[in-house]
């Protein structure tokens, strides 16, 4: 990913959704040829010079002080995970571009795939930054049947959401589902420009999905650590998931996924009747009944 073209996408799109208003600037010169802040109005809130900030929006952030990202920020009304995304594309610029790494198989250790073992009542797993599902437990494998459905592996969410004509039926609120995977994506990729599966993935979305592009050209940014998680599962139906996301300190990259419910609702009861279907590894026949006495497959 080009880091001067990163960094001039990203201040631009930041700069183009704060109004004069919002920035507490008087909104001087009748028509505005562009929405948001003009150049001269961020350099102003952010106390440099107009020839400074355009430099900065050029993509030129290399030898850039922390003090002036801090104020760019500020100036910017960037949330923590664009904060942090500016820095990570100032890190970016102020090192020597290295190559595309090549991809390393990670592997979940087995003290870890312990663990997700012993969580026998909530759906639990490991991810990457790329969304890679690298581990489950049996409840976590039966959540998301129908994204190891896919022989292809690892299983990675955003291929599924993208491209599997299953997403839009499963995740009940697609769209929101779909704006977060994009922006983690981002962020990640701020994080680990040379991660070459990173870049092959996004390549490979961008050619496959204009849904992905669109948001892509964005320039998004979030962190998804905890939140609601609402799918409609094709054995027990609507199912609304509270979920915490856990790094793991020892491997690096890697993050623990845990989903619960609200205790005595319709999703425990709805999870209950997830659990024995998996117990039963998934066998059709073993299907969980309605009310009507219909499968709910």
């Amino acid at each position: 990913m080009d880091n001067r073209s990163e960094i001039r996408e990203f201040l631009s799109t930041r700069r183009a959704r704060i109004s004069p208003d919002q920035a507490g600037l008087p909104a001087y010169g009748g028509n505005r040829r562009v929405p948001g802040l003009r150049r001269e109005e961020v350099a102003l809130l952010s106390g440099m010079s107009i020839d400074y900030y355009i430099r900065l929006e050029r993509g030129n952030l290399s030898g850039v002080s922390e003090g002036v990202l801090e104020s760019l920020s500020r100036a910017l009304q960037l949330d923590d995970a664009e904060h942090a995304h500016l820095f990570d594309l100032a890190r970016a610029a102020g090192s020597p571009k290295a190559p595309r790494r090549k991809p390393v198989e990670q592997q979940v250790r087995p003290t870890v795939q312990r663990i997700l073992d012993a969580m026998t009542d909530v759906p639990a797993y490991v991810r990457n930054g790329r969304r890679d599902i690298l581990a489950a437990n049996k409840l976590g494998h039966a959540l998301y049947s129908e994204l190891f459905a896919d022989p292809g592996r690892p299983v990675n969410v955003a291929r599924f959401v993208f491209l599997s004509p299953k997403a839009r039926a499963f995740f009940i609120d697609w769209e929101g589902a779909a704006n977060d995977l994009v922006a983690v994506l981002r962020t990640e990729a701020g994080r680990n420009p040379y991660d070459r599966a990173l870049t092959d993935l996004v390549g490979e979305l961008s050619m496959r999905s204009e849904e992905f592009r669109t948001r892509w050209a964005a320039h998004n940014v979030r962190y998804h650590r905890t939140g609601l998680k609402r799918i409609h599962h094709p054995v027990v139906g609507d199912l609304e998931l509270s979920f915490e996301a856990m790094d793991l300190p020892a491997d690096p990259g890697l993050s623990l996924i845990v989903y619960s419910t609200e205790p005595g609702s319709a999703a425990e009861e709805s999870l209950k009747l997830l659990a024995s279907w998996s117990a039963s590894d998934g066998d059709p026949a073993s299907a969980p009944q309605a009310a009507d006495g219909k499968s709910s497959v």
